[in-house]
């Protein structure tokens, strides 16, 4: 599917490094993942909801964490279930150009047409990393998602992992 728009990509480098900027500036540590989340919602156009999914390994759930965009239902995914589901339970990226066309989608909204769900890691270089936090984008727009967006994400989720704050076993 191509993208649906010509709009021209953001300055990936400059935005990352104003995501460690807010990252610095935005302790305790959830501070730093909200600011964030604005700051990616607010500058980037086809980020229509820019939000963080806290991983409890335990318990194979995600729990909603900071985010920017409208409210959603979901606060707790299971792993395997739906987009975010999926991401966490194969511990790998997913890029999705149509909502739609999935069987496990779990809906936030009908205006969203596409996503990408980034994992983060403990230990980004270890052979036995575990995941401990998401990273969840919905567009607005079809196939809205490039491989330029995924690169900076997952750099992103690089500079996130030591802000991520661990929720204790239940």
């Amino acid at each position: 599917m191509k993208r649906a728009d010509t709009v021209a990509q953001p300055d990936y480098d400059a935005l990352l490094g104003a995501c460690r900027n807010e990252l610095e500036r935005g302790a305790p540590r959830k501070a730093g993942l909200h600011l964030v989340c604005d700051l990616l919602h607010r500058e980037v156009p086809h980020y229509d909801w820019f939000g963080f999914y806290l991983a409890v390994p335990e318990e194979r759930v995600l729990v909603l964490g900071p985010f920017a965009g409208e409210p959603t239902d979901h606060v707790r995914i299971p792993y395997g279930r739906g987009i975010c589901g999926q991401a966490a339970e194969r511990a790998a990226t997913f890029r999705v150009d149509d909502v739609f066309a999935q069987d496990n989608y779990l809906a936030c909204s009908l205006k969203v047409q596409s996503e990408i769900v980034v994992p983060v890691f403990d230990d980004p270089r270890a052979p036995d990393r575990t995941v401990v936090a998401e990273i969840d984008i919905d567009s607005h727009r079809p196939a809205a998602f490039t491989a330029e967006d995924e690169s900076f994400l997952e750099k992103l989720a690089e500079a996130v992992a030591p802000h991520v704050p661990r929720i204790p076993e239940r």
